[in-house]
């Protein structure tokens, strides 16, 4: 079991929790960031692309002359590709993206993650964060200001309204829920805020 210091809102040392190895201290592993991230990336493809090839253009049922005797080319519909207003030749059509590794990879990545964070020292682990009104200028100044940070991701319980509509306005900040984390948030930002709650939910989520 890692031990971390809990803080509060001014980086004043409170407690200490003790966290899970398997969980904080895991070995970064590059493999399982690129197939997380690569899944999140990719299931936001919708896919929709695509054209109307010959069947699905209108018309063009008829030969437009008999095959033989006319001294021209022979052709069965004016809707073909070659055609001006024919169908498009070898056209995209619509496919599915979804991708989608196995669950032991997907925690495995997060584990990787978080460890990474607790490694880097950019793992705040604070007692609570509450706010006594959903306003953006006062999760803003906690954050720069007290625990002097520019960047980060906070991690809370979803029935904290206040911080999470505070802090979801922030241009260089984002605030997720534990069940929501995901890998590529916790890389895009430099800082990782967690509470102890959600700590611990966490722990228990991915043990």
């Amino acid at each position: 079991m890692a031990k971390f210091d809990v803080v509060d809102l001014d980086l004043k040392k409170v407690s200490e929790l003790e966290l899970s190895d398997e969980v904080f201290g895991a070995e970064p592993n590059a493999n399982l960031f690129y197939e997380v991230a690569k899944m999140q990336q990719i299931n936001r493809r919708r896919g929709t692309v695509a054209v109307k090839n010959t069947s699905l253009v209108s018309g063009g049922g008829k030969k437009p002359w008999k095959q033989k005797g006319t001294g021209r080319a022979r052709q069965g519909s004016i809707r073909a590709s070659h055609w001006v207003g024919g169908g498009k030749a070898m056209g995209p059509k619509p496919r599915d993206y979804f991708y989608r590794p196995p669950k032991k990879v997907r925690r495995g990545a997060l584990k990787a993650a978080l460890s990474l964070r607790a490694r880097e020292k950019t793992l705040i682990i604070v007692s609570d964060f509450n706010l006594a009104a959903p306003k953006s200028k006062q999760a803003f100044e906690a954050l720069t200001k007290r625990l002097k940070l520019a960047d980060a991701l906070v991690i809370d319980a979803k029935d904290n309204t206040n911080l999470h509509r505070s802090v979801r306005n922030l241009a260089k900040f984002d605030v997720l829920p534990p069940e929501g984390l995901n890998l590529e948030s916790v890389l895009r930002h430099k800082h990782l805020v967690l509470t102890s709650s959600a700590a611990k939910a966490i722990e228990g989520a991915l043990s």
